[in-house]
């Protein structure tokens, strides 16, 4: 098996990171992958601290040396993209000698620079932020997140996009529905970055089993559509506990399997590589731990 989207308490995971590394040995990993949310220039409850950032990169490190025989551990960031605000990703990754970095969007830049937060576990921070700063116009919301997506494709240099539709989460069709023409316009301009720019999709399955949306990130039109496009995918729970490490896995790859996608890109030592969808598992499934 392989995770490579992991919160610890370096930035808003609820363990410490060597409690990660204990229970995937448990589980059965072969790799796991760190991400803290990149360092942010003003004050948040979700990012990596400035004064925390070399401390999390060499808490990682010793980690890695302490259970090579078990585990290949690997050092990345989810780096959130935002236009004029956010560090450049190249300059992250290789002043931090990163593994690999994941770009997401979790908050979308109005055209006054106000950010709209479209993540969290409350949907009223969601509704309340589209009146704020998109005069309760869903569509031109939505439009700027995708937008917001584009722009990173073009202007960042990353490996993986992050929960690639996060902009549907709180949604749950209140404001919208995603098979509409406008929406399906959207993700297809972006679809087609995507593979311009050669980044791997993320299979995201957090939604799911936090009970805030019924579907994976991305939903299974798009699964489709990466399958009919040949794009690559890598399978994810991002999860904030050791207890999350492989929630809903067995799911996820049936309904990937149902939209045609039949490999997973996994990390190797000439980069990334193709494996068939079927070994992601591993060995039959061990109970997780209590959660502390």
């Amino acid at each position: 098996m392989y995770n490579y989207h992991t919160h610890s308490r370096f930035s808003d995971g609820s363990a410490p990171a060597e409690e990660y590394v204990e229970e995937a040995i448990l589980q059965g990993f072969k790799h796991l992958g760190f991400s803290e949310h990149s360092v942010l220039p003003f004050d948040n409850t979700f990012a990596l601290k400035p004064e925390n950032e070399s401390l999390y990169c060499s808490t990682i490190n010793e980690l890695k040396k302490k259970y090579r025989d078990e585990l290949q551990i690997l050092l990345a960031l989810e780096a959130d993209y935002i236009p004029g605000m956010s560090e450049p990703f190249i300059e992250s990754k290789d002043r931090l000698a990163l593994d690999y970095v994941i770009g997401s969007v979790h908050l979308v830049k109005n055209a006054e620079g106000e950010l709209w937060f479209i993540d969290g576990p409350r949907r009223e921070t969601y509704e309340e932020g589209l009146k704020l700063f998109f005069n309760g116009d869903i569509r031109a919301g939505v439009k700027a997140y995708w937008h917001q997506i584009n722009q990173m494709l073009e202007n960042e240099v990353f490996d993986i996009v992050g929960h690639l539709d996060k902009i549907k989460m709180h949604n749950q069709n209140l404001w919208f529905k995603e098979d509409e023409p406008w929406y399906t316009g959207l993700v297809n301009e972006t679809l087609d970055l995507v593979r311009e720019k050669q980044v791997i999709v993320e299979v995201n399955t957090r939604g799911i089993y936090k009970g805030r949306c019924p579907h994976l990130f991305p939903g299974e039109f798009i699964l489709r559509r990466l399958g009919e496009m040949k794009i690559p995918v890598t399978l994810s729970s991002d999860a904030h506990h050791p207890s999350e490490l492989k929630l809903q896995f067995n799911e996820a790859v049936q309904i990937m399997k149902l939209c045609g996608l039949d490999s997973l890109a996994v990390f190797g030592e000439n980069g990334w590589q193709q494996r068939p969808i079927d070994d992601i598992l591993g060995r039959p499934e061990v109970r997780p731990r209590d959660q502390r």
